[in-house]
Parts: structure tokens; C-alpha cells; sequence
């Protein structure tokens, strides 16, 4: 593994908190605006156990994230293809846990809380629009 890709990637993950997450529901991909969060290259993002995308993973655990470094076409960007587990871990749920998921989740305690944890599996990255994508 590239120590440089793995910054440019870790630059947009630490950069850049909200993109896209698509699921699978019928054979039909659907995405949504997520804010995400990481350790390394392992995302999290939070959710309601009572959304579609929880029944989505449920049934089919592989999903797509899409993040951008800024708001530029011309910005560097990350496609990966992950793995979503459940993570039940307090401390990580707690760790994860900001005043803007309230408007989904009471709070970090919220048995309704569901922090999933995105493994990639493939990281694409684009230094902007209409370049090779670098692989990770």
C-alpha cells in the first residue's frame, strides 16, 4: 500500500464528513446523505435501526461511499466499496455520537442507535474529475 495514497485518502476522511451512502433494496441501489466518521481507514456512520438502510444492510452488506475533499468539481474524491457490520461497542458509539445526530437518535444510550462500521474493501482515488482512479 502507497504511504501516499493512504494520506490522500485519510486527507478527505478527516476533511470532509458528509457524502453519499447506497445500498441494495430489491436489486435496486439506493443512497443517501450521511455523515461519516473513521479510525484509520474503517468508517462509521450512525443510524436509526428503524430506517430503510438498516434493513437494506440487513439483507445485503455490501455498500458504496462516495466523499469529496471540497465543494469543487475539480476537488479530489474517494469511492469506496465497503462492508457494513453493526458495531455495538459503547465506547465507539459514544465516541461517535454528536449533537446533530438528534434529530434521528435521542442519545448515545438511544436503543435505537445503530453505528455501523464500513470496511473497505476497494478505495478509489480520484485527484479530481476525469482522472485515473489510484487504488488502495
Amino acid at each position: 500500500m502507497s504511504e501516499a495514497l493512504k494520506e490522500h485518502v485519510l486527507s478527505i476522511l478527516n476533511n470532509h464528513k458528509v457524502g453519499t451512502l447506497a445500498t441494495i433494496r430489491n436489486d435496486q441501489p439506493f443512497s443517501r446523505f450521511m455523515m461519516f466518521f473513521h479510525e484509520e481507514l474503517v468508517l462509521y456512520t450512525a443510524t436509526n435501526k428503524e430506517t430503510h438502510k438498516a434493513e437494506d444492510i440487513e439483507q445485503n452488506p455490501h455498500v458504496h461511499i462516495l466523499l469529496r475533499k471540497e465543494d469543487s468539481w475539480n476537488s479530489p474524491y474517494v469511492e469506496i466499496e465497503a462492508e457494513a457490520t453493526v458495531e455495538e461497542t459503547k465506547a465507539l458509539k459514544e465516541k461517535f455520537w454528536n449533537e446533530q445526530l438528534k434529530e434521528w437518535i435521542d442519545s448515545p444510550e438511544d436503543p435505537n442507535y445503530l453505528l455501523l462500521q464500513l470496511t473497505p474493501k476497494k478505495i478509489y482515488y480520484y485527484e479530481k474529475l476525469g482522472s485515473k482512479a489510484q487504488v488502495l
